[in-house]
């Protein structure tokens, strides 16, 4: 079980409070005040545990002992640079500051994943309406293939003098085309629905083609392999 003084997780906590409170900087630390500080603040505590008192008391004879060491004169003669008493606390404070900080920044991160929410993963099928499907016997390959051969086909028989149209063919024009027509024959062959030849053109049939057919506007069937493709309107 972990026990507090004053919202301090410890004594190192306590001191490096107490540190900042006084505008020190932390890597040349004015013992004599702060051991003061400390001892203070620990006599100004009523009734502490006594497994939580003995970690701040074993602070306090740290600070104690490096303030006598530096109250001590030196007076040796030889020139060996003598170690900072502090330094082995100065070491600890910053590795302390350092987690404490680390903590703070995980806590936050903490908060805000609790803001986010996750599902497993579904199968998408379940959201596709069956209406969007693509109601025929005839396969995207063959409307493919047979887009193909008549392509080709209509490359192989266009005269040599040609004239360049700017009219822009759009899908939505199409459609509409192709509802006209339908309306009238009810009945076309995949190949009456490309009476222009130019690229743009046929592009676009076939895209609306495709989209009405997933529409349910119209029904896309071939009885033989070699047999034209069949367009007629949903009755």
């Amino acid at each position: 079980m972990d026990f507090k003084i004053n919202d301090f997780e410890g004594p190192l906590d306590l001191l490096l409070h107490l540190i900042k409170e006084s505008k020190m900087d932390i890597m040349n630390i004015e013992i004599e005040v702060i051991t003061d500080q400390y001892m203070n603040f620990l006599k100004e505590q009523e009734k502490m545990n006594l497994e939580v008192s003995s970690e701040y008391l074993v602070l306090a004879s740290e600070l104690l002992e490096i303030k006598s060491k530096l109250l001590i004169p030196n007076n040796k003669l030889d020139e060996t640079v003598e170690e900072d008493p502090r330094e082995e606390l100065i070491n600890r404070l910053l590795e302390y500051e350092a987690y404490k900080n680390i903590t703070k920044v995980l806590q936050e991160k903490e908060l805000l994943r609790k803001d986010i929410y996750t599902k497993y993963p579904e199968n998408i099928n379940n959201y596709i309406p069956e209406d969007k499907e693509i109601h025929s016997d005839v396969s995207l390959d063959d409307l493919i293939a047979a887009f193909q051969k008549y392509y080709q086909r209509q490359i192989d028989n266009r005269p040599l003098n040609t004239k360049v149209t700017l009219k822009e063919i759009s899908v939505t024009s199409r459609r509409s085309d192709i509802k006209r027509l339908l309306k009238t024959k009810k009945r076309l062959s995949f190949r009456e629905l490309f009476p222009v030849v130019s690229r743009e053109y046929i592009v676009a049939t076939f895209l609306a083609i495709l989209e009405m057919a997933k529409n349910r506007e119209l029904t896309i069937t071939q009885n033989d392999t070699n047999d034209d493709i069949i367009c007629e309107v949903v009755k």
